[in-house]
């Protein structure tokens, strides 16, 4: 009888206070729509200058809530909203760039995950528009590198139109913050650029896209270390 009670109490040690497993941090969603750098056309009419936009994501795991987050380009002007659900709407100018991402967030765990960032424009009474910002796709921020062969770095991004009238790429590239130095005007196909770069210095680079009707955007400054 004695052997059974020590060999229940065993059990129970193992697998009575068996450790929970730790929570899990939110999964990344999937975007769909307003579609990347696309015009918005489903927006419902509020007045003349604004419309409700409906925004939708694919539901990632582990999460609890997501926060839309959307940003007037122009403007810098930020708008956000939680759900429970994967959908949300916000009352958006006519006529603007924006763009949007999604968190999500896990109520077990600290930290939260953002989406990729997508840009699209609400639809107005525009007939032209400005390019999308340039999306800088490496280095990516305050990221460290090393250096090639011939002591340069290649930078590299994507830029997009809904005209499809991109005339040409501007590339500021210093060691100073913001970067002043035009390194390179290139041709409205350029996605790359290689500038010579010094072990143990920290650069500073944007993009700037200009279209046929002289208007231009700016990516924002990026950063990037060499090892």
């Amino acid at each position: 009888m004695m052997r059974k009670t020590v060999l229940l109490m065993c059990l129970f040690a193992v697998f009575g206070c068996k450790k929970k497993d730790d929570p899990k941090p939110p999964g990344q969603v999937l975007l769909l729509f307003p579609e990347k750098n696309s015009e918005c056309t489903t927006g419902i009419d509020q007045d003349a200058t604004t419309s409700r936009v409906t925004f939708q994501w694919q539901r990632s795991d582990n999460t609890d809530s997501y926060e839309l987050r959307v940003t007037n380009i122009n403007s810098n002007t930020v708008q956000t909203i939680s759900t429970q659900s994967t959908t949300a709407s916000l009352p958006l100018l006519k006529g603007q760039p924006y763009s949007w991402l999604v968190r999500s967030r896990n109520n077990q765990v600290d930290n939260t995950i953002s989406s990729e960032m997508w840009s699209f424009y609400n639809a107005g009474s525009r007939t032209t528009f400005a390019p999308f910002p340039a999306e800088i796709l490496d280095p990516s921020m305050s990221e460290r590198v090393f250096k090639d062969i011939n002591n340069e770095v290649t930078l590299s991004w994507s830029a997009s139109d809904l005209d499809n009238d991109i005339e040409n790429i501007e590339v500021y590239f210093s060691e100073q913050n913001p970067p002043t130095d035009l390194e390179a005007t290139l041709s409205n196909m350029a996605t790359t650029f290689k500038v010579s770069v010094i072990s143990g210095t920290t650069y500073y680079w944007s993009v700037v896209t200009r279209d046929a009707e002289g208007n231009a955007t700016n990516s924002g400054i990026y950063s990037f270390s060499v090892l």
